[in-house]
């Protein structure tokens, strides 16, 4: 076993495989061919003596050897970005939180949490993007995120089963929701009864869409008819202003609605409840992490609170 000719190439190129998920990702997101990944990913495992990846059906995923060599690969990495940064004289990162979180939490509540940050600890830099949760629970894994906000519906199973076992801490847990045109006959009372679902024309998110939290209401004992398929939570909500159909909607967003339509509670049945995570590694976090961890959980209880409440 010999590391020391190893390239901050291959080191790079193991790392987006095992954020990515797969190859093919991985080669996309760096700009290489396919072949070119492979090489490197075979130079790195030829220098560990072992595999370093799982190579399924479903993608590639690290083994035990593999999570040792991200660990050390991702301080490697890091400390080479934070060279370049200060020999070009730009401000150090010691203060800096890499968040990810799913594609409906940008409307509301990453806005409010770094609007807090921003009045309170002016210092900590936040560096974020959207994702879906194997997407974000990849990249908690290979090291190039430190906390991820995750959705997650009935039945509630942990997001990955890759061992250690994620850190999780359950911010919020809400009933889903309904968004109704506010002409619409179910507009005018205080809540949905579930009854009165049957026979609705729905807009859901595209099958590929990794935000499950919006579309048909759950358990409807017959075929819904879907009006319009659209992934972007914003376009749902304007198909519904526009008297388009009903859509669910988490309650997250519930502040977040366009005129024309009105979010109500439904009624009857069980109620399908959605729930808001924070992720990150199991390892004792840095102390900017923490902090952010803890505006995130005031931005979550102060957006759960503005939702409707669910009916008696």
């Amino acid at each position: 076993m010999d590391f020391t000719d190893v390239s901050l190439t291959a080191l790079r190129v193991f790392r987006a495989v095992a954020e990515q998920g797969t190859f093919t990702a991985a080669a996309v997101s760096l700009g290489y061919t396919q072949s070119a990944v492979s090489r490197q990913i075979a130079a790195i495992e030829r220098a560990a003596g072992s595999e370093l990846l799982e190579r399924r059906r479903d993608g590639v995923r690290l083994t035990a050897a593999g999570r040792v060599v991200m660990r050390r690969a991702t301080v490697v990495l890091d400390e080479i970005e934070a060279t370049a940064r200060e020999l070009s004289g730009l401000p150090g990162q010691a203060g800096t939180v890499r968040l990810g979180w799913f594609p409906s939490a940008g409307a509301v509540l990453i806005p409010r949490a770094l609007a807090a940050l921003r009045r309170t600890d002016p210092g900590l830099r936040v560096v974020g993007r959207e994702g879906g949760t194997p997407a974000l629970v990849r990249a908690l894994r290979a090291g190039s995120l430190d906390l991820a906000l995750l959705a997650s519906a009935p039945p509630f199973r942990p997001p990955d089963t890759e061992s250690p076992p994620l850190a999780l801490w359950t911010l919020t847990e809400r009933a889903l929701l309904l968004a109704v045109p506010t002409a619409h006959p179910l507009a005018r009372g205080d809540y949905v009864d579930v009854a009165d679902l049957r026979g609705q024309r729905w807009i859901v998110g595209s099958s590929s869409g990794e935000d499950q939290a919006m579309g048909v209401w759950p358990g409807l004992d017959e075929r819904p008819e879907i009006a319009h398929t659209a992934r972007d939570w914003l376009a749902k909500l304007h198909l519904v202003a526009a008297g388009c159909g009903l859509t669910t909607l988490p309650a997250t967003l519930a502040s977040a609605v366009p005129p024309g339509v009105r979010v109500l509670p439904v009624r009857g049945g069980p109620q399908e409840q959605r729930r808001l995570l924070l992720a990150r590694l199991p390892h004792p976090p840095a102390e900017p992490v923490t902090r952010l961890a803890a505006a995130l959980r005031a931005a979550a209880l102060d957006t759960d609170a503005a939702a409707p409440p669910s009916p008696a």
